[in-house]
């Protein structure tokens, strides 16, 4: 267990140290907070995948529901109940259409739950590609598990909204 515990605080210094650090020039202006509960489950070895349940919080009091999953494809042993996942969201504007954050995110991840554990996911995707969320995230969880890979969020409008309709 010390082994895995020590492979996965190496992979989580190598994420941490790899990401590049939050600047405006870089990942455009921060317009929220994305906070997500994911799903407790069992690692499958060569991956997993979790549903998840988002709430956006604007920064000027906009509040957005969003569902969707996280996908994991590397080595991923064990079971976790479930998680909580926090990221600051940049965009390039501060006027964001409702359902902005829907989209495809990717990026890598690592984490180690031996009882208690923490973990970090480095994902940028979302509306055209324009959307990041924060660098690295804050995961806290519970279990016995370590994983560390490739990720992928898929995030979809919890409320779709009514179809804009263009009068001629």
């Amino acid at each position: 267990m010390l082994r895995l515990f020590s492979a996965a605080l190496v992979a989580l210094s190598a994420i941490w140290v790899a990401a590049p650090t939050p600047a405006k020039a870089d990942f455009g202006i921060r317009v929220g907070l994305l906070t997500c509960h994911v799903d407790g489950g069992f690692g499958l070895i060569l991956g997993s995948r979790k549903t998840l349940q988002c709430q956006y919080d604007g920064v000027g009091g906009t509040k957005e529901i969003y569902e969707g999953s996280i996908t994991k494809l590397g080595v991923d042993l064990g079971e976790t109940g479930g998680s909580a996942i926090a990221w600051a969201v940049f965009a390039p504007t501060t006027q964001l259409s409702p359902g902005a954050l829907e989209g495809h995110y990717y990026g890598v991840t690592a984490e180690v739950t031996p009882g208690v554990g923490v973990g970090a996911n480095v994902l940028i995707g979302g509306f055209d590609r324009s959307i990041n969320l924060q660098p690295v995230s804050l995961q806290g969880q519970v279990g016995a598990n370590i994983a560390a890979g490739i990720a992928g969020m898929r995030l979809r409008n919890a409320v779709p909204q009514p179809p804009i309709v263009v009068k001629p």
